[in-house]
């Protein structure tokens, strides 16, 4: 019988999994696809943006000296609408933290999570699928097949984290609200005569925002948001035709466009689940909340329901407990959707103001870029929302370790 089992080794997943090593608990790790193949996107060569508040988290789960030798830190975010006058300039040194954020390369956070995983007690099942489960009163039936095998798991607290179209999550019966931008992201690494700085860049065009976020080695990490309907024509250019096509979105503040990696593409939605917990369930990270990712908020969001609910978990273990008692599942639900209110209000209000070409409406949000930059309580509030500041700490999100 397993006090915790999570389904979906991905970043939060595995984050949550790495989070309660320390605690008194029998836990194990569900994942349908091997660490590093090509079908496990968690681990790709895309970049992630870490706010401030998640190297926090990493800190207090006592990985943060570790990854931080594989991060490139962020001293400043310049924000800006093209063809519009004006311009947010946001710097950690304003805010006294040590960066305002950092960026890693999803393959590098992804094995020093496994790296943690294989080096404790927690038993991971992969490559297995979760193909059924039952509900009882005390615990879980997880049906899963693994090397052509049948097995059945039990768990007293089921935790679901297998991505946005999660099947473990219909199998609960949670359903979800989805809303579509019609916008498709365009991923690679760049580079530029000019060195980074430190310095990211988000930039509002008439077809999305388009983001580069400083990598380690002097590159650029770019997140180009397109239209669906636009975005094949943009994959199927050279390179030298990308970068022209890149240079004149977004300009030579960085000098020229000299080199680009691989480039990717992925679909962008808003999706929320209805609920959170199910019975002795309980979904978060992607399977709860997909955002688009202006901002750089989902794994943050995501990391955050780490916090929350390793949190309450050690409680459980110190008090001897149950881990998937119906008031821990409501603690953490309600102590969940104000972050989760936030910050898609915030990410979704970002997508349709800037995505859209009105005259008096560009004059308008050149305003208010103008205004956060010259406003210290708004560009604070701003910033602190940026470095995941602006909601109820979890001693994790404090950058201290779980009572044990």
């Amino acid at each position: 019988m397993f006090d915790v089992l999570i389904v979906g080794g991905g970043m939060v997943g595995a984050s949550l999994a790495v989070a309660l090593k320390p605690l008194n608990l029998k836990v194990g790790l569900i994942e349908a696809y091997d660490f590093g193949v090509a079908e496990q996107p968690s681990y790709d060569d895309r970049s992630i943006a870490l706010s401030y508040g998640s190297s926090r988290i990493y800190q207090g789960m006592g990985i943060w000296n570790t990854l931080q030798v594989g991060v490139e830190n962020i001293q400043h975010i310049h924000v800006s609408d093209r063809g519009h006058f004006g311009a947010t300039r946001l710097e950690a040194a304003q805010e006294n933290v040590p960066a305002l954020g950092y960026v890693v390369e999803s393959r590098v956070l992804g094995k020093l999570l496994y790296d943690e995983l294989n080096s404790s007690e927690i038993e991971q099942f992969v490559p297995a699928k979760v193909f059924g489960l039952e509900q009882a009163a005390d615990c879980v039936h997880v049906n899963i097949e693994r090397n052509g095998i049948a097995d059945t798991l039990q768990t007293r607290l089921l935790v679901v984290s297998d991505g946005t179209n999660s099947s473990v999550r219909d199998m609960l019966g949670i359903g979800v609200t989805r809303s579509e931008y019609h916008q498709t992201a365009l991923i690679a690494n760049v580079t530029t005569t000019e060195p980074h700085r430190n310095t990211a860049y988000e930039r509002f065009t008439a077809n999305g925002p388009l983001a580069l976020l400083p990598l380690t080695q002097g590159r650029y990490s770019l997140v180009w948001t397109h239209r669906d309907e636009a975005v094949e024509a943009t994959m199927q250019l050279d390179d030298a035709e990308f970068l022209s096509k890149l240079q004149a979105e977004f300009g030579y503040r960085q000098g020229a466009f000299t080199k680009v990696g691989q480039r990717a593409i992925y679909p962008l939605v808003l999706q929320k689940s209805v609920q959170e917990v199910a019975g002795r369930a309980v979904v978060i990270g992607n399977s709860s909340h997909a955002l688009h990712p202006v901002a750089g908020q989902g794994l943050n969001l995501g990391l955050r329901d780490v916090a929350t609910l390793a949190d309450l978990l050690a409680t459980a273990a110190r008090e001897g407990t149950d881990a998937g008692a119906a008031t821990l599942l409501a603690d953490y639900e309600q102590r969940r959707k104000p972050d989760y209110a936030k910050v898609l209000r915030y990410t979704d209000s970002l997508v349709r103001v800037f995505s859209n070409d009105c005259g008096l409406l560009g004059h308008a949000r050149a305003g208010g870029l103008l205004a956060v930059d010259r406003i210290p309580a708004l560009r604070q509030w701003i910033s602190r929302q940026s470095m995941g500041l602006n909601y109820r700490q979890a001693r994790l999100s404090r950058g201290l370790g779980l009572r044990v």
